[in-house]
């Protein structure tokens, strides 16, 4: 049924109209209409509801004049507010980020709605949003985060539905697709950014547990990045293509040495992505003979940092002059193996890595040189054994290992008896530290690449390690709190999510000639504002707009270089209500309101 105007003109020459509620129905001629009924002039309030009973709403009472918005209304000026605001610029662009990946798609398509109450792929990237723009834990984004931010205009859960237990139950509904989201994104990557990965990343580092973490077979003491070796923790390697765009990570009990971890993922990735010409790139924490030899054995490409104490094998090639320079401050050279070696070996010498380890040799000379100034008067002062003044010059130079191989200390009892300490300068140390001082080896098994080509694939490291910090610092993957196994590994899944939507940001602004800052676009377009603007009007009703701020000029040249469309407003609604009293000097009174869902 629908409603069709009807028009005559009188004799005073005016035009008359009325309307008519007309219904379709089909006859052996074929479809035809007739009229239901003549309703008479109606204006516009009651047509709009007339035509909503006749669709057959049915999701609620159907009424005549209800979520109807005329056309003009007289309202009452004094009644305008502002009733709401929340952040709204991040969580936008956050879903718009989620929409260039597909991965809206994806969790809909891999998280399908059963009885439950709000779908599991909704709450995903309520997750993975929250983990973006203010990562905390679950309960603060339930009690807190959600409140203040426009996530529930944008992804429509309202605020009643959020709760802690939901945002866990989600997690666990997210872990078992790791595989297939890995998959996607590393897809998506190509496809948006051209991203080839002929040329992998890969890196460890390692995360700890807040509590005793008793439940976490994983949880172990070991090397802390993050210093706190009080703490048990996890590692976790992760694998980027060489413009820091993630491919894929896996999770390693906390007392696994790097080292132990390369031949699990490298057969991890080609096990994914199938076996491919990759170069693989590691530092120097990967390097052992059995690795090696197990790269080598099926064809497999590498560039690899070497240990330090290499380098004295290449002296001979410090001294001499044939560098080659591939950046300004940064020279290499090519050697060959002194152990007759197939590898290639790529001295590097890099000037600000000079300066940096020479303020380090410098630093730890002068704490070494004052404990041991300081221990000589106490020693002067009272007798102290032999042995403790040693436990303490042990100690010292323990704490200061970058410098100790300088000094060579004495202690030995005086003809007093009390204990004595003397110490010498090694020449031979510090010549050699002068003259190894920001230089480091890299070796590989590629023949075809010049060595400004090695050099600057190796020096890529660095955005495996930046995709660390971003993680630990930016999304707060530590500490964890979770007491559960699966939990944790979903905890980890969440931010690996939120750092691919912080890469896909970060490549979309190189694309648009805004640099790399990913951080600087969210924090400002975060600035945008949702707000409701509430007025009454002098038919008894409130009407409330969902507006959003307008952007400052900065804002719209970051979204004009984005080529991202501002939303300007997210609908109306109105507000029924019994008028008690209505005039130019009170406002009205509203009794018994009830919201209606906006458009």
């Amino acid at each position: 049924m629908f409603l069709r105007p009807h028009r005559r003109r009188l004799s005073n020459g005016s035009v008359e109209e009325y309307w008519a509620l007309v219904e379709s129905h089909r006859t052996t001629r074929g479809p035809r209409q007739r009229v239901v009924s003549y309703l008479g002039d109606l204006a516009a309030e009651a047509r709009a509801g007339v035509a909503a009973v006749a669709v057959g709403r049915t999701d609620r009472q159907p009424a005549l004049f209800d979520d109807v918005l005329p056309d003009r209304v007289e309202i009452t000026l004094r009644s305008l507010r502002v009733e709401r605001t929340v952040a709204f610029g991040g969580v936008w662009l956050g879903k718009a980020l989620l929409e260039r990946l597909g991965l809206d798609t994806f969790l809909a398509a891999h998280l399908p709605a059963g009885r439950e109450a709000i779908s599991w792929a909704v709450m995903a990237q309520v997750l993975i949003l929250g983990r973006l723009l203010d990562p905390s834990s679950e309960l603060r984004l339930a009690e807190h985060v959600y409140a203040r931010t426009a996530l529930a205009d944008v992804l429509g859960v309202p605020l009643a539905k959020i709760n802690d237990d939901r945002l866990y139950r989600a997690l666990d509904a997210l872990l078992p697709h790791k595989a297939a989201l890995t998959r996607h994104l590393r897809a998506m990557g190509g496809e948006l950014f051209g991203c080839t990965y002929d040329l992998v990343l890969y890196d460890v580092t390692s995360t700890y547990f807040e509590g005793a973490a008793d439940r976490q077979p994983a949880a172990r003491r070991g090397y802390s990045r993050d210093h706190r070796p009080d703490c048990v923790q996890l590692c976790i390697a992760l694998v980027v293509d060489r413009s820091g765009f993630p491919l894929g990570y896996e999770v390693f009990p906390g007392n696994r040495h790097d080292s132990t971890t390369v031949r699990t993922i490298v057969r991890l990735v080609e096990q994914t992505y199938g076996r491919a010409d990759r170069i693989w790139v590691m530092d120097r924490g990967m390097v052992s003979e059995a690795n090696l030899a197990f790269l080598r054995r099926s064809g497999r490409r590498y560039i690899i940092g070497t240990p330090k104490a290499m380098l004295k094998a290449f002296e001979r090639e410090l001294l001499a002059d044939d560098w080659e320079l591939v950046r300004e401050g940064v020279e290499v050279k090519t050697c060959v193996a002194p152990d007759g070696s197939t590898d290639r070996f790529l001295l590097c010498r890099s000037a600000a890595r000079r300066e940096k380890e020479q303020a380090m040799h410098a630093r730890f000379e002068a704490r070494i040189e004052a404990g041991l100034t300081k221990l000589a008067a106490s020693c002067a002062q009272r007798t102290w054994p032999v042995g403790t003044i040693e436990r303490r010059v042990g100690k010292l130079l323990g704490a200061n290992t970058r410098a100790a191989g300088l000094f060579t200390v004495t202690v030995r009892a005086g003809a007093d008896g009390r204990a004595q300490v003397t110490w010498t300068h090694e020449a031979a140390w510090r010549d050699w530290a002068t003259l190894s001082e920001g230089c480091y080896l890299l070796r590989s098994n590629i023949a075809d690449l010049t060595s400004s080509d090695l050099w600057t694939a190796y020096i890529g490291l660095t955005q495996a390690e930046a995709a660390f910090r971003i993680e630990k610092s930016d999304l707060q993957l530590r500490p964890i709190w979770h007491q559960r196994p699966d939990r944790v590994k979903a905890h980890l899944l969440v931010c690996f999510l939120a750092f691919v939507l912080w890469k896909t940001l970060g490549q979309l602004c190189r694309q648009a000639g805004l640099g790399d800052e990913p951080r600087r676009v969210l924090d400002e377009l975060a600035q945008i504002m949702l707000v409701d603007v509430a007025v009454d009007t002098t038919a008894g009703v409130t009407i409330r707009k969902r507006c959003v701020a307008q952007p400052t000029k900065l804002h719209a040249i970051l979204l004009q270089q984005l080529k991202l469309q501002l939303p300007t407003d997210l609908g109306i609604s109105i507000l029924a209500a019994n008028v008690v009293e209505t005039s130019d000097e009170k406002s009205d009174d509203l009794i018994g309101s009830t919201p209606i869902i906006g458009r």
